[in-house]
């Protein structure tokens, strides 16, 4: 368990900051791209064009990446899962005024939402979409709710977050290059910006987590090992279809996002390596004999996991998704 006063003081500390973190990793409102800026414009005379064009490219996008792409879209989707979760995280208070971590939260939760708005109106018109089935799993996602092993602790959720929007970097920026390849380019310039913005809200997250190194080193430390020994799950690991019980629908996309190679089990390594790096861990001194011990664990952990992977086979069988008409 983990002393939730220190927590609060340390989060007290870096909330001082947090209108320079608005302003270093999120971008104003006004300035900041839209869904409508990448869809096809209704009152347009190239509508039906742009329509067509979108439909020939969904309908030729393989099977696994098409519905990568579509579980991509419902993980985003479930964004109210996400913030109803971090608001509850010691040291984060809604009813104070000025930059707070609320207002952190809030501004962070408006950019993500917009990329479930982009991909949702693109599956909706690319016409190979049961947009019924895919409605069904995003409010079963958002209704069953989630478990992430943090708890309520913010640093074990910032070792999360630093993960997870590094991850859905990684899948949205994949699923852009094999769209580009395929000369699809709409759909790439779609993913691009998506990517880019998970790629600035992951800086923010590993900035958050070096500051609290700087100020509590080994419990920070002792989080992050509890976190990588717990293995991060990803925040849709509840998914399901239509008939299903929480969860069931997971593996699934997981196989199917390994076998198109948007996200492996390498990937998930090489965050893991990247967060060593990033942090610093290897070097950090003064550390009590309990995270001197977490510390020498995560340092191995990469060639452990390595070894795991390297025996893990995907499995060839595809599984028919309800999501597509196929």
């Amino acid at each position: 368990m983990y002393n939730k006063l220190v927590r609060k003081e340390v989060m007290g500390i870096l909330e001082k900051e947090v209108g320079s973190f608005l302003d270093k990793f999120l971008t104003p409102i006004e300035k900041i791209w839209q869904p409508s800026d990448y869809l096809p414009d209704p009152s347009s005379e190239n509508f039906k064009y742009d329509l067509d064009e979108i439909q020939t490219f969904a309908r030729e996008m393989p099977y696994d990446l098409f519905v990568t792409l579509i579980g991509d879209c419902i993980t985003e989707e479930a964004l109210p899962s996400y913030e109803s979760w971090l608001m509850s995280v010691d040291g984060i208070d809604q009813e104070k005024s000025g930059p707070t971590w609320a207002s952190w939260i809030r501004s962070w939760t408006g950019e993500e939402n917009r990329h479930g708005d982009l991909l949702n109106k693109y599956l909706y018109l690319c016409g190979r979409v049961n947009m019924r089935q895919v409605e069904i799993t995003t409010q079963y996602l958002i209704s069953d709710g989630f478990d992430i092993g943090t708890s309520m602790d913010p640093y074990r959720n910032f070792v999360y977050t630093s993960f997870q929007e590094t991850a859905t970097n990684i899948s949205h920026r994949r699923v852009g290059t094999l769209a580009k390849q395929s000369g699809n380019g709409k759909l790439a310039k779609m993913c691009g910006v998506i990517a880019a913005d998970e790629a600035r809200h992951a800086k923010a997250y590993k900035h958050f987590v070096a500051k609290i190194l700087e100020l509590d080193p080994s419990e920070m430390i002792l989080a992050f090992e509890d976190m990588m020994r717990k293995k991060i799950v990803m925040p849709a690991h509840m998914m399901r279809q239509s008939g299903q019980k929480a969860g069931e629908l997971w593996g699934h996309f997981s196989d199917a996002a390994q076998r198109c190679m948007v996200y492996t089990g390498q990937d998930y390594i090489n965050i893991m390596k990247d967060l060593l790096d990033e942090w610093k861990i290897e070097h950090i001194t003064g550390l009590t004999e309990k995270a001197e011990k977490a510390q020498e664990y995560l340092m191995k952990l990469p060639n452990r996991l390595q070894k795991i992977t390297d025996r893990v086979s995907t499995p060839d069988l595809q599984f028919q998704f309800s999501w597509v008409k196929d």
